[in-house]
């Protein structure tokens, strides 16, 4: 039998009007807006319909914005009866994913996430830095320059030949020229607002910290496939690794292939854009990725998941 992962992208997967045709034609959609509204102090509906692309840029914006457009997506794939064996989320998008699986409530989420932004943004006024995708290197080759170079970090673990480095802006740069002459393919300078996924943004846990304690987790209804361990994680573990999350790397690839191996043939990504799509298929040719982004592709889904 066919095994589906669901999968929730993380910052950066984000446009004008995302969301909108969807939350229009189905009320769970609507209703998530609504709620997250409510929870989050902000009108996400005039910021996700209405709003310009460049009023979802900021940190603190765009991750509220981001997880309850992805969670109106689930909710309207929900609506259909269609429900994942897995769930996986590409940094914030975890939050999203413990919404969907009633780990939390997606009220709770959205309201967190607002928190994490301000949080995030807090801490990289604090103590500036960046980040940068090295692009056609081995994951061991930049982890080499990382411990070589001082403070900049592996960030995210994309995909095969795509891994982000963060830190301070000087060490950012060294790692970037270090990288292309040990052959890589391109260095690109991220347009972020901090050095996120790295000790840098420490002082944002400490903001954080108490806005989760406050929360009570049940266990996932869904198996959740943690990106900060690369394991399935139970309520337990869930509050000290959404902590540990901001300043530790986003193990996508490791959490990718963990999930092929337990039988995953397709991934569903559920939210704005096709990010993940694009890197599932760099991780394993195999497997079959459907992106929920739209009414559309929603109306397609049942289609693709038959085939």
């Amino acid at each position: 039998m066919t095994k589906v992962a669901f999968m929730f992208p993380g910052q950066g997967s984000y446009e004008s009007g995302m969301g909108r045709d969807i939350a229009e034609a189905v009320p769970e959609a609507m209703a998530v807006f609504d709620e997250g509204s409510d929870a989050s102090g902000m009108d996400l509906k005039e910021l996700c319909f209405e709003s310009p692309v460049e009023e979802l840029v900021d940190t603190e914006v765009q991750q509220p914005a981001l997880v309850a457009t992805s969670l109106a997506m689930f909710e309207a794939v929900r609506a259909r009866g269609v429900q994942p064996d897995y769930v996986v989320g590409h940094s914030v998008g975890e939050f999203s994913a413990l919404g969907a699986v009633r780990s939390i409530g997606i009220p709770e989420a959205i309201a967190l996430v607002r928190e994490r932004g301000l949080a995030m943004a807090e801490a990289a006024r604090h103590h500036p830095g960046s980040m940068a995708a090295i692009l056609g290197l081995a994951d061991e080759v930049v982890e080499k320059l990382c411990q070589k170079i001082s403070n900049v970090w592996p960030a995210n673990y994309n995909c095969p030949g795509q891994i982000v480095v963060s830190g301070e802006d000087p060490a950012v740069d060294e790692c970037c020229t270090e990288a292309e002459r040990e052959g890589a393919r391109r260095a690109i300078k991220l347009r972020v607002s901090g050095a996120f996924h790295s000790p840098l943004v420490e002082r944002a846990t400490e903001r954080l910290r108490p806005a989760i304690d406050r929360v009570s987790f049940a266990d996932p209804v869904t198996p959740f496939m943690s990106t900060v361990t690369a394991k399935i994680e139970d309520a337990a573990r869930l509050r000290s690794l959404l902590v540990e999350q901001l300043t530790a790397p986003v193990k996508f690839t490791q959490a990718a292939r963990e999930l092929i191996a337990n039988g995953v043939s397709v991934f569903v990504e559920v939210g704005p854009g096709n990010v993940l799509s694009g890197l599932l298929k760099r991780i394993d040719r195999n497997v079959k990725t459907v992106s929920v982004n739209d009414l559309a592709s929603l109306d397609e889904l049942d289609e693709a998941l038959a085939q």
